[in-house]
Formats: C-alpha cells, structure tokens, sequence
C-alpha cells in the first residue's frame, strides 16, 4: 500500500495512531497560531475518531485562538445520537479545549436549504486555508457527505459561486447532509484521512484504482493530493 498511497502511515494500534496524530496536529496549529494568531481545525465524526479527539483535547494548544468546525453534518438537532456536534462536544472539547470557539454546520431552520444558506454564513468568514482538515471515508468510497449518486455531488465537488457549504442527500446518507466543498477542504495546510481496519484498507486499494471520482468520492484526494495530505491507518 504504501508504495501507491499518497502520504501513507501506517500505525500498530488505533492508540498510536491516535497519540501521534495528536501531536502533529497540535503542533500545526501552534505554527498557523505563531504566525497568523489564530488557526481552523474542521473534523469529521463517527466513532473513528474518538480516541484521536480525546487525546488532542489534551495537548497544550492555545485553544482559545482556535476555531474547531466540523466537515460534514446530518440535519439533525445536537441532542441527536446522530449529532457530529453533538460528538464533538462530548470528545474534543472537553479540558482545556472548551476554550476552543466551536462553529457548528446544523442549525434549526425551516428547510434543509435554509439551514445550508444559515450554514454558509458561518462558515464563509472563517480564515483561510484552514490549518487542519480531519477526513474519514466510508466503506463505499465516500469522505465528506461526498457520497456515490448523492444529490447535490455535482455541486459539493464542484461549487458554483465559490460555496463553501454544499447540502447532498443520498439513500445511505439517510438524513439530508450538510459538508464543506471540496475546495475549501482541499486547499487545507494539512489534510489527513484517518481510517482503521481492514475494510477500509480494502476500501482504500479499490479507490487508488482506475474509475470515476463520482463512483468513489475520496478518490478526489487521492487523485490530486494537496500538499499537506497524508493517510493514517491503523488496524
């Protein structure tokens, strides 16, 4: 794999992994931080990057200078189980990161298409590029709410009037989703795909392969990885 993956890294344990991402992360911060006094760090959610969260939260960043946002979201309310703010708050900012400003992508609005425009203007403001974008993929090839066949791919991927918030609906997506264009995401300092188990090393070998991006979405990084992109996996 790692002869054909972009930025391939492999770790022994989800542990290593965790701790040592952590760490590079923590310290691309500190230098958009040194620099520019402020620094963006968007995530992903789902139960991957959990322990990579808790031990981020526990490194010594200036987290008030820091703005977390999320890469993608279900419209659905923070309460939700299905909540990537709700998942957010409950393993990153904890500890010292509470400090951290966090700018959620769902808000309650009347319509979905309401809730992308209220989204939008949130999101636009914020500094770029954004020091850190934190990837996963599913096990059919999606990143993001890129998802195969979703309504509004065209536009995520793709964004006319330079948008950086896109609304995509897919079947296996189940609710309407909210998720970063791929320019903005793309256009990141550091841009990591932090996937674990084998599947998803299966998943990652059929995306290097030949095929339409529209059919594997992460293909779009993996096909003109931007400068700071590397993978992280771990069994």
């Amino acid at each position: 794999m790692s002869g054909a993956a972009p930025g391939w890294h492999a770790y022994p344990d989800r542990t290593a992994l965790a701790h040592t991402l952590a760490g590079e992360i923590a310290a691309t911060l500190a230098a958009r931080i040194a620099g520019d006094g402020r620094a963006v760090l968007a995530v992903s959610g789902g139960r991957t990057p959990e322990p990579l969260f808790a031990a981020l939260a526990a490194r010594p960043v200036a987290w008030e200078r820091v703005t977390v946002t999320l890469v993608d979201e279900r419209c659905v309310a923070e309460s939700s189980p299905r909540s990537n703010a709700g998942l957010v708050r409950r393993h990153l900012l904890t500890g010292a990161a509470t400090r951290a400003r966090f700018v959620p992508l769902f808000a309650d609005e009347p319509t979905p298409e309401a809730a992308r425009e209220a989204a939008e203007a949130r999101i636009s403001p914020l500094p770029r590029p954004f020091a850190v974008v934190l990837l996963g993929m599913g096990e059919d090839g999606h990143t993001a709410s890129f998802f195969p066949g979703a309504t509004g791919l065209a536009q995520a991927m793709a964004p006319a009037g330079g948008q950086c918030v896109a609304l995509t609906r897919a079947p296996a997506a189940v609710e309407p989703r909210l998720t970063l264009t791929l320019p903005l995401l793309i256009e990141a300092e550091h841009v990591v795909l932090h996937i674990e188990g084998e599947a998803k090393r299966t998943t990652l070998a059929a995306a290097l392969a030949p095929g339409a991006v529209a059919e594997m979405p992460v293909r779009a990084f993996l096909r003109a990885p931007p400068p700071g992109f590397a993978i992280a996996w771990s069994p």
